[in-house]
């Protein structure tokens, strides 16, 4: 591991909101990190009521929305990539820095692998005897199983590139956005309920289809409650991945709130972008 320099940075604990402002905050953060007016952030969150968030790049096919209406459940697009996450019973942090901080800097890969070691010892904290995915293992063979696997549209069915594990099964999940101001990286660490909830949501050719989903997901997929055998509260969670990033990433965490700028920018988010059918239906 690196050897970085103590670095002050923001810690932000947020309550749960709606899928769209959760989404706006993390770009109005990103601007402002981006212009200098904040320091490099870390974001931790959880959502009311429970939400369906689609990659950047997913097809909004892949939403059942009468489904999703039934549920009651929001739906919202991701500015990072991957597929579907169901956003429920589960804390989930957000990164964001700038293009020069060194814990992010460089290619994508080393960046994941930084964080991912500090989210492997906020686990260890836990009590989540968490193993880190190397990517010699992440590389599929060209089988008809795994051509099944690569459409769906659930991103917890397999673990990617330093991603953390427990048997084999995802315990969280990760994606990352670069752009010219800055770089975000979010994901979340499911706490407990029914993993395979999420398939009740999303669009299949057939019954058969969504049965394999589910069985991928209960294959591949766990939360914290599952591996624990007990509840894992929001707040336990939370002061774990908080001592974790200080210790590990040598970070002097500066206890904060969302300056009145940012706020005032995600609600010209929320209505322009994030709550908007352009940006949620546009591919």
């Amino acid at each position: 591991m690196k050897e970085f320099a103590k670095t002050p940075w923001r810690i932000i604990h947020t309550k749960p909101a709606h899928g769209a402002w959760n989404m706006a905050i993390d770009e109005a953060i990103l601007e402002a990190v981006g212009t200098g007016m904040v320091l490099s952030t870390l974001r931790l969150y959880g959502w009311i009521p429970p939400c369906l968030s689609l990659g950047y790049a997913q097809p909004f096919s892949d939403v059942d929305l009468e489904s999703l209406s039934s549920h009651g459940w929001e739906l919202v697009r991701r500015p990072t990539g991957g597929k579907a996450i169901l956003h429920t019973d589960e804390l989930t942090y957000s990164i964001i820095t700038s293009n020069d901080e060194p814990r992010l800097k460089g290619g994508v890969l080393e960046s994941y692998n930084h964080v991912a070691l500090a989210l492997s010892h906020a686990l260890q904290l836990l009590r989540i005897p968490a193993n880190l995915v190397d990517k010699t293992n992440a590389i599929k063979s060209e089988t008809q199983e795994n051509q099944v696997k690569r459409h769906n549209p659930v991103c917890f069915d397999v673990p990617s590139n330093y991603e953390l594990s427990v048997g084999g099964k995802k315990i969280i999940g990760s994606a990352q956005s670069r752009r010219s101001i800055g770089i975000m990286q979010h994901g979340t660490l499911p706490l407990s309920g029914d993993i395979t909830r999420i398939t009740q949501v999303l669009s299949f050719e057939d019954d058969p289809s969504r049965q394999r989903a589910i069985l991928d997901l209960l294959a591949h997929a766990t939360t914290a409650e599952t591996v624990l055998g007990y509840p894992l509260e929001w707040s336990v969670a939370a002061e774990a991945f908080c001592n974790a990033f200080q210790e590990v990433l040598n970070l002097e965490f500066l206890h904060s709130s969302l300056t009145p700028e940012e706020l005032s920018r995600a609600e010209v988010l929320v209505r322009d972008k994030y709550a908007s059918q352009a940006w949620t239906m546009r591919i």
